[in-house]
């Protein structure tokens, strides 16, 4: 099974940009398709982002697009998350997660059996 550290959290203002990175070991991350998540106080986890294997295949959900950049490096093992524009309601939690089951538009939480830590990203107004 791989094993995920993300790094990268941190606090930010309104309009600022931050970028999460989740190293891989363990296994080939070309293994896995790669999704970051994230949770805050209260709501459910959800998918912002996802990539396919290969790297040419994103997924990102509607509250993200065009402010947040997913991409992978499979021979380095690690998946990064570009966020700018951030906004106060992006603060939370985020998640990298690994999941060996075809990549799948939205993805599908269940399919993912191998989490970090976590990384706490607050953005304050």
């Amino acid at each position: 099974q791989v094993q995920l550290v993300e790094s990268g959290g941190g606090l930010v203002q309104a309009g600022g940009s931050l970028r999460l990175s989740c190293a891989a070991s363990g296994r080939p991350l070309s293994d896995y398709v790669m999704g970051w998540f994230r949770q805050a106080p209260g709501k459910e986890r959800e998918v912002v982002a996802a990539i396919n294997r290969s790297g040419h295949s994103t997924y990102y959900t509607s509250s993200v697009k065009d402010r947040f950049t997913i991409s992978r490096d499979n021979a380095k093992n690690m998946v990064l998350l570009q966020m700018s524009s951030l906004k106060p309601e992006d603060t939370a939690v985020y998640y990298c997660a690994a999941s060996r089951a075809p990549f799948t538009f939205p993805p599908r939480a269940a399919d993912f059996g191998s989490w970090g830590q976590g990384t706490q990203v607050t953005v304050s107004s």
